[in-house]
């Protein structure tokens, strides 16, 4: 009876009363005693407002059924693919909606809609995977803020590939404590080819000009990286660089001549697809023939042996005994060495690997003039700051 006379009512009242009355309704649903019928003839009377010209009207029953259990799901699902205002309350809420109901309304979503879906709560792996491989990147960063979202590694990496040049992203992932080095690494590689893509359309330097120094940075920003990546994390380290092609010769001797020897463990394990143990003992072997087959399987290029032999030799010399800085900085006596060797046995195929050493030397020396400048300065200050110390001694005295 209740119903019948809300069904006349409605017909002639205005938007207004109708979602007002809209929402009584719906809350009567949920919680008062109906008896079966009345809850037969409430659902009917919503479905039939469903097709109320008014959002106010749907958006009333989208309100009220946002977190209800016991709502009617042919209700929900149906007001979940209405326009956004009436539909975010549910696609952010409702517990009637499935995985598979969210991926397909994610599909077809507006992007509040999309980015209501990657809000939610408890919001599931396989959800977050979707949202990672199509979602629009303002939807990846609602995920990203996302504490309660259960994100798989692959899908901050599927991220990572699709938005990592956008600086709110990479902002958002960095900040991540529990971010493996891999994907942080990623990140260093997506923002030097942002650099050098800005730079190159300011025409500050020509495009070739700028990828190298991008690609310098990043080679550098790398080391810095490595430095501080666990052991255990190295391998997967290297692993990714070998995936992404960053895993060069160039990096490789860079790391050697910084003193970074496990990364040049880890490297050529991973590019040889030998033991690290069998690596590391045909790396410390005085028989560098073990070391030269060692080299060729890697599949590092020939030209560049002379360098990497001559700076193992240095090594184990103990030319590093006494250096200051940490294995990310270019070690200058060790790179000079090796770059006198191989300028005594030049050759064509050596060009490339001179002009890289000499950039190496140039870095070296112009790094080491800054630690001594820095050091120079900090000594003045102490050497300032002693004597007023005796002085205010005398004085209290």
């Amino acid at each position: 009876m209740i119903v019948r006379q809300f069904l006349q009512w409605i017909r002639h009242a205005p938007a207004g009363d109708r979602a007002e009355a809209t929402s009584a309704l719906a809350r009567a649903y949920l919680h008062s005693d109906l008896s079966a019928d009345d809850l037969a003839a409430a659902e009917g009377a919503m479905i039939m407002l469903l097709d109320d010209p008014s959002p106010l009207v749907r958006g009333a029953l989208a309100q009220v059924f946002a977190s209800a259990q016991k709502a009617p799901p042919v209700v929900v699902h149906a007001l979940a693919s209405d326009q956004p205002d009436v539909a975010l309350p549910l696609l952010a809420r409702s517990p009637l909606l499935s995985d598979e109901d969210l991926v397909d309304l994610f599909a077809t979503s507006h992007p509040d809609s999309q980015v209501a879906i990657a809000g939610r709560a408890m919001l599931s792996r396989p959800l977050a995977a979707a949202i990672a491989e199509v979602g629009p990147a303002e939807t990846c960063l609602a995920l990203l803020e996302n504490d309660d979202a259960d994100i798989a590694p692959f899908s901050i990496n599927r991220i990572v590939e699709r938005f990592g040049h956008l600086s709110a992203i990479r902002e958002n992932l960095v900040s991540r404590a529990d971010l493996p080095m891999a994907v942080r690494q990623a990140l260093l590689a997506k923002l030097s080819q942002t650099l050098a893509g800005f730079v190159s359309s300011k025409h500050w330097l020509g495009p070739e000009h700028a990828e190298y120094a991008a690609r310098e940075a990043c080679e550098k920003a790398t080391l810095g990286l490595a430095a501080e990546t666990p052991y255990e994390e190295i391998g997967e380290l290297m692993q990714h660089l070998r995936e992404s092609g960053q895993l060069t010769a160039g990096l490789i001797l860079r790391a050697l001549l910084s003193g970074n020897v496990v990364l040049f463990e880890e490297a050529l394990a991973e590019l040889s697809g030998m033991p690290l143990e069998r690596v590391t003992s045909y790396i410390h072997d005085k028989n560098i023939s073990g070391f030269r087959a060692l080299f060729g399987k890697a599949g590092l290029p020939a030209a560049a042996y002379p360098a990497f032999r001559e700076a193992i030799a240095a090594l184990r010399d103990g030319i590093l005994i006494g250096e200051h800085g940490n294995v990310s900085r270019l070690k200058r006596r060790m790179v000079e060495r090796v770059l006198a060797s191989c300028e005594a046995e030049r050759c064509v195929e050596m060009t490339s690997l001179l002009s890289l050493l000499r950039r190496f030397a140039v870095e070296a020396a112009r790094e080491e003039a800054r630690m001594f400048c820095d050091d120079l300065v900090a000594n003045d200050q102490n050497a300032a700051f002693v004597p007023q110390q005796i002085i205010d001694a005398r004085m209290v005295a």
